[in-house]
């Protein structure tokens, strides 16, 4: 029988498990981030660098509360038949408890299911976006070129790829739908090989309405020059010194429940059972 995973409420004893794990990675984590290499933060992003710039805005930002990954993998797992405005109102009917950069991600189970699935590498990301953003950007740019270069990142019905500028941009042929690229990084960076076809394949459309422009998907994306993330036409400044504390600015944020309260996270709607190989792994937030 499949097993379905439940969120766990804030307060249990799990969380002292990771209070306790927190403490270890304080001590190690800032550290190893700050002196990655540029090749091994091309390591790092090749898997998500050819990501569509808005959808890759999201998970560099998601990715910082990569504790809240695994929980938010088995929702939208669990409510993948869900999309678009019944998504939007299943999430804030639910009061979900985790930041709005990780709401944004809940359309895209895959993309959750591959941050889960090794949160070594989330993790190790999301600690890269906090402490050496503009290096991790400078690794994307990177990253892309050399697929622009082997003419393997080029202009398709899903997105346009604007590489006159001093970045190569990845838009979205309609502004209104996301299509996850699949890609193998091993090839998809490499010199072309006679007889070998490589190329990016995509998944399903994901349809992004206005009811999703309260978890930031108006006009998610960068400020290339300003090695900047933008959420919601603010720029995102959340980092290692100021991670505990900040508080992302959202033109029209979604009402939330206080907490403490007796409508705190609660579901509302019929879930899916979990893939059957769904095991829960936490990553602890530092604070």
């Amino acid at each position: 029988m499949r097993k379905q995973i439940k969120l766990a409420a804030p307060g249990t004893t799990r969380r002292i498990v990771w209070a306790v794990l927190a403490a270890a990675a304080m001590l190690t984590l800032p550290v190893q981030a700050q002196v990655m290499s540029p090749g091994q933060l091309d390591n790092l992003v090749s898997r998500i660098a050819l990501y569509p710039d808005p959808l890759l805005a999201q998970v560099l930002t998601a990715a910082t509360y990569y504790d809240q990954i695994p929980d938010a993998a088995a929702y939208a797992d669990q409510h993948s038949y869900l999309q678009g405005d019944e998504l939007a109102a299943a999430i804030q009917a639910d009061n979900v408890p985790w930041d709005p950069s990780v709401q944004a991600l809940l359309p895209f189970p895959s993309v959750l299911d591959t941050m889960e699935r090794d949160m070594s590498w989330t993790q190790a990301l999301g600690e890269a976006v906090l402490n050496a953003r503009e290096a991790v950007l400078d690794a994307v740019q990177r990253m892309r070129q050399r697929a622009h270069d082997n003419g393997n990142l080029r202009d398709c019905p899903q997105y346009r790829v604007e590489a006159d500028g001093p970045a190569i941009e990845i838009v979205p042929a309609d502004p209104g739908v996301i299509f996850v690229p699949v890609y193998d990084p091993y090839w998809i960076y490499a010199r072309p090989r006679a007889g070998l076809a490589v190329g990016i394949s995509f998944g399903g459309r994901i349809f992004i309405g206005a009811s999703f422009g309260a978890f930031g998907w108006r006009a998610p994306g960068f400020d290339w020059r300003a090695h900047a993330v933008i959420i919601d036409n603010h720029v995102w400044e959340r980092s290692a010194a100021n991670r505990a504390s900040y508080a992302h600015v959202y033109r029209a944020p979604m009402a939330r429940r206080p907490a403490g309260s007796a409508s705190q996270y609660h579901e509302t709607h019929a879930v899916r059972p979990n893939r059957s190989d769904r095991v829960e792994r936490k990553a602890p937030e530092r604070h």
